[in-house]
């Protein structure tokens, strides 16, 4: 009997990351949450609260977070550079003081530099960080993105020399985004396709999926755009989301929506996505 992987989303931590989070996880019908613990669209480090920390650690709920969106290892700016470095160690910090099982960051672009050189600074830049997480700490789960501009890992084909550069580190999972795989090119609307590109991240990265972001998309296969949908209203569509919890390679891994919209958006969403895992 295959694992029941948990269903849930990105939840508000508005009144605190356990008072905030947990009230819309429940308002919602989340069994898992992702949060933000800084800024999404900032440097800054905030602290939190530490009673805040120890009532979600408390909790026992599977939790994940989220680095701000200007993360970017690969980037010729050295600023960029060290503000990424600071994020995440920090981030990992945090993330270890809230229980959270991983820190999903995106795999970045090497924007105008030469690929091999935002590739060895994955090696020399992140790959130490990895060597930092304790015991105990949340893994570092490497999102993939849409495939825009010069993204250094879009295409399942792509994680293997990026884990390459991270010398295979154990403690580098991946997030897998359906509305990012889709816009870089691969079919989850085919049976085939959707088949061939889990049956290829197993292949390439055995027991390394630790998060499924389920969202929908705006825009055709390989548009390169990352426009998240509500689940069926994009044009993915909601049947591949039941077939690719069929699939092996997801089996136990939890599934979490950042799509469109406030809490009755999210619960509907929740609500599909529970009835097509349930059989319903």
């Amino acid at each position: 009997m295959t694992s029941r992987s948990l269903i849930g989303g990105h939840v508000s931590v508005t009144g605190g990351l356990a008072k905030g989070g947990l009230a819309y996880m429940a308002d919602i019908g989340a069994e898992m949450i992702q949060v933000f613990v800084t800024n999404p669209r900032g440097w800054a480090l905030a602290e939190g609260r530490p009673d805040q920390d120890a009532k979600l650690a408390e909790s026992g709920v599977d939790t994940f977070v989220h680095v701000p969106y200007l993360v970017n290892f690969g980037s010729p700016n050295p600023e960029t550079l060290a503000n990424s470095i600071a994020v995440l160690r920090h981030t990992l910090r945090r993330g270890a003081a809230i229980g959270a099982k991983g820190v999903v960051v995106h795999t970045g672009s090497a924007v105008s530099q030469p690929r091999d050189d935002a590739m060895r600074q994955l090696h020399e830049h992140l790959l130490p960080l990895l060597e930092e997480i304790p015991d105990g700490g949340p893994d570092v789960l490497l999102e993939p993105m849409a495939g825009q501009g010069a993204m250094l890992c879009a295409t399942v084909q792509d994680i293997e020399p990026y884990l390459a550069a991270l010398d295979w580190h154990p403690r580098a999972g991946i997030c897998l985004d359906t509305c990012h795989a889709f816009a870089a090119g691969h079919d989850l609307t085919a049976e085939e396709g959707l088949r061939e590109t889990f049956d290829q991240l197993h292949k390439l990265a055995e027991g390394r999926l630790k998060l499924i972001h389920a969202n929908d998309s705006k825009d055709a296969c390989g548009s390169k755009k990352d426009r998240h949908e509500n689940i069926g209203a994009g044009l993915i569509g909601s049947a591949p989301f039941a077939a690719l919890m069929r699939h092996p390679a997801t089996a136990g891994v939890p599934i979490c929506i950042e799509t469109p919209g406030k809490a009755d958006k999210h619960r509907a969403d929740i609500e599909l996505l529970k009835s097509l895992r349930d059989g319903g």
